[in-house]
């Protein structure tokens, strides 16, 4: 029977055989796992989990508890594809990786592509990974030392070591020789690179130019040079943002002194595209690098922080409150009606700074477009304002059966909203100006302008109201 301690209820996010109608893993193929791993039958392991690709092998290992991730990592031996490790979470990942004795995960690492072995390597400990290096063939350790160097997040780390170059005075059918005979070349590709004696990059020839020209035919009169060859410092988002400006399969990656250094992939900018668009989304919310297998403790400090700055911006909207008790006094339905206002201001604020932090990742609001897009804010702020004010102002005059009080809301409400689009726009846009990034500060600051300018404004129209009154 299987044990159902080594299930856990994570979905899974693609289809193939082995998920159900809903994208989740089969219950049915998941029992089956969890039985196998119970009762260590490799005989049904190593051919029914080796099959799965090492995404699906991905959700099957989120799907598993710790104890029997491991135990599927042991039983599978030489038949656990290490690929999937790239496909999880960092804390499974390291989760996995830290039960394995380095001298296995060596050997894993020598079977993996550059990019994917970089990749796990880089979260481990300096002591483990130098020692993890150091068992590696001599070729192999330069090439992961030197792409480990590179900044994180950057093209150098995310860039593939192993690629196809050939001299510009091989003729295509040496060129084709060499890539039927040579083992140690990539799997995949889709370029070749010419570069010169000191392995500066020159140009590139696809592939289906290759096999359309005539084998005399010298490479260097039918390669094209490659405009687009991306630095290795180069943040992978705008790495990433070339791809898809040009419609890049793959592109070159060259060191300070424009040599060939690496290739990067289509497939990895897709990853990369969807780890940049996680983090932008995360810090909108303030939950900084969390993830969803992260533990409580570590959840719950990646949160605290905005957590706090949001008290003290909090205490701020209140002492606006704290100027107008009297007023506050004279009539309790301002209580009653102050949320709505800065409510509405809050979620307006929000939405054009989702729009803004968004225009700004993929660079397209510059200061050429700038000033449209506010002007277009503003008056998007405006006539939402004036539909809510009449909205409110009825709801409120006929709630309280006072028509002073709903032309009271009605205007903070107008001016709580152009107030929410000046500050979605002009927040974002600040911080970026300054260098800082727009997504991990800018919805404390929008609530705070919303919060101040929708109590204040709300009060002072009734303070006004009261003193004709």
């Amino acid at each position: 029977m299987a044990d159902d301690r080594l299930v856990d209820d994570a979905p899974a996010e693609a289809w193939s055989p082995v998920y159900d109608d809903d994208g989740n893993i089969d219950s049915d193929f998941l029992t089956r796992v969890a039985a196998a791993i119970t009762d260590r039958d490799t005989l049904f392991l190593r051919p029914e989990v080796g099959r799965l690709h090492e995404s699906e092998l991905a959700d099957l290992l989120v799907r598993l508890t710790p104890e029997a991730r491991q135990a599927l990592v042991r039983l599978m031996g030489e038949e656990f594809d290490y690929t999937a490790l790239t496909e999880l979470d960092e804390a499974i990942r390291l989760e996995i990786v830290d039960a394995m004795p380095n001298a296995q995960i060596a050997e894993a690492v020598r079977e993996l592509n550059s990019d994917d072995a970089v990749y796990i390597l880089e979260d481990l400990d300096e002591e483990d990974r130098k020692e993890i290096l150091e068992q590696l063939p001599f070729r192999e350790r330069i090439r992961l030392r030197r792409a480990l160097e590179y900044p994180e997040e950057s093209a150098g780390r995310r860039m593939q070591t192993e690629f196809v170059a050939v001299p510009p005075f091989w003729t295509v059918g040496q060129t084709i020789d060499y890539m039927r005979e040579d083992e140690d070349l990539p799997e995949r590709f889709s370029q070749i690179f010419v570069v010169d004696p000191s392995f500066k990059l020159l140009g590139a020839v696809d592939l289906d130019r290759v096999l359309r020209t005539k084998r005399p035919e010298k490479v260097e009169e039918i390669m094209h040079e490659t405009r687009h060859a991306i630095p290795a410092v180069m943040d992978q988002e705008e790495a990433a943002q070339i791809f898809q400006q040009y419609d890049l399969l793959s592109a070159a990656v060259v060191d300070d002194s424009e040599r060939l250094v690496g290739v990067l992939t289509i497939d990895d900018v897709v990853d990369m595209i969807q780890e940049e668009a996680e983090e932008d989304i995360r810090r909108l919310g303030g939950v900084g690098d969390e993830e969803i297998s992260d533990t409580v403790l570590t959840a719950a400090r990646s949160r605290i922080g905005w957590l706090l700055i949001n008290l003290l911006t909090a205490f701020l909207a209140s002492s606006v409150i704290g100027l107008f008790d009297a007023t506050i006094q004279q009539m309790v339905a301002l209580a009653v009606l102050m949320p709505i206002v800065a409510s509405m201001g809050g979620n307006a604020g929000t939405q054009t700074m989702t729009v803004t932090v968004r225009a700004l990742a993929t660079r397209d609001l510059d200061i050429y477009n700038s000033g449209r897009i506010i002007r277009r804010e503003v008056l998007v702020g405006l006539l939402n304002g004036v539909c809510f004010a009449v909205l409110v102002g009825l709801v409120a005059a006929v709630w309280f059966d006072n028509v002073g009080l709903g032309e009271v809301i009605g205007a903070a409400m107008i001016v709580n909203m152009i107030a929410a689009a000046l500050a979605g726009m002009l927040i974002p846009l600040v911080l970026h100006r300054f260098g800082a990034d727009p997504a991990i500060a800018s919805g404390v600051f929008v609530t705070t302008v919303t919060d101040v300018v929708g109590f204040f404004g709300f009060l002072s129209f009734a303070s006004w109201w009261f003193g004709l009154h």
